[in-house]
């Protein structure tokens, strides 16, 4: 009898070992689509990310319209004309007083980058219209000047202008800015 009763030890040690191992695969399983879910998406990572833009191809006086982090943004490449104006124009004589030097780079104050959306009611206002040839917002009637700043309407605050930075003479980078 002591034969036998030496060999059931190992196999019954060979038993619980193998149950506890297939058990802790089992949670295993069961545990990770719960903490995975909890991990925001690729969109969402995406989303957040900066972005680098060409500026290359863009004309005196064009506007370009792109997205980041799901909110339009205008790049508007002004003309001397439109700079010149633009200094010269009186932070008080403005509903929300702002110099166009505190809404460009230095140095590169051709380019102009402003979230797209009308400051009333998140409209999308139509570029060089209105009478400062800035921006109409054909919804309530605001109007901004080309340096993206309130002029007329109910709006009573200028286009935000997001965080950018250049990276080079031809290219941006809207977002994380170092």
């Amino acid at each position: 009898m002591t034969s036998i009763a030496a060999s059931d030890p190992n196999r019954r040690d060979f038993l619980y070992l193998a149950t506890g191992g297939v058990a802790a695969v089992g949670v295993g399983a069961a545990v990770w689509p719960l903490v995975d879910q909890m991990n925001p998406d690729r969109s969402t990572i995406a989303a957040g990310v900066p972005i680098e833009i060409g500026l290359a191809a863009i004309a005196p006086g064009q506007i370009i319209s792109i997205f980041w982090r799901g909110k339009p943004i205008f790049i508007r490449h002004r003309t001397p004309d439109e700079i010149a104006k633009e200094q010269a124009t009186k932070p008080s004589e403005l509903m929300d007083p702002q110099s166009d030097a505190d809404r460009v780079k230095a140095g590169r104050e051709q380019w102009l980058v402003v979230f797209a959306s009308c400051t009333h009611l998140g409209c999308i206002p139509l570029g060089k219209q209105g009478e400062w040839g800035g921006w109409f917002c054909p919804c309530h009637g605001s109007q901004y000047d080309a340096s993206g700043r309130v002029r007329h309407g109910p709006a009573q605050l200028n286009l935000p202008v997001p965080p950018y930075a250049f990276v080079n003479d031809t290219t941006i980078r809207i977002g994380e800015v170092a």
